[in-house]
């Protein structure tokens, strides 16, 4: 599977500076950053959440980081939020592989989320759809491209391994 065509469509249509990085087969976030040679802290990971009344919720973190589901509970203002299960990832995005979706909720009518952390970075690098491929661009873009909420709602360290 190569880079998710949704997600060039947009950054092309848009005409946005990305990059491609192809990368060894990695199944967490933290080793796709390893593997593509960027800081943990840049790297995307993207955790989708569900509330029974409200629908599907997209979490954008370092991979450096964990999620703080008390704070991000607060930020959304859902009382009741669970992990989206793989059969759910499958049907929500059905041209990604599971754990490698893009974070663009708006290609699925997923709202995004993005911990306020990454504009100290000033770029993100997240998976392109695929355990192959990441795409590094510009915070800016990104925030103009995505219309995230931002917010603080993870944790230095604990990472996944």
């Amino acid at each position: 599977m190569s880079l998710n065509l949704r997600l060039q469509q947009l950054l092309n249509r848009e005409r946005v500076r990305y990059e491609t990085l192809p990368h060894p087969d990695a199944g967490t976030s933290h080793a796709v950053a390893v593997a593509s040679h960027v800081a943990a802290r840049s790297m995307a990971k993207v955790v989708v959440l569900r509330n029974p009344d409200h629908g599907y919720f997209m979490a954008v973190l370092p991979a450096s980081h964990t999620l703080d589901l008390a704070r991000f509970r607060k930020v959304t203002g859902m009382k009741v939020l669970e992990l989206a299960t793989e059969r759910e990832l499958e049907t929500l995005f059905p041209d990604c592989e599971i754990g490698a979706m893009p974070p663009f909720g708006r290609l699925y009518g997923v709202p995004v989320y993005l911990d306020e952390c990454f504009r100290r970075e000033g770029k993100l690098v997240f998976q392109g759809g695929n355990h192959h491929e990441a795409v590094s661009m510009d915070y800016r873009d990104f925030v103009r491209l995505a219309a995230p909420r931002v917010a603080e709602f993870c944790i230095e360290g604990g990472f996944d391994r």
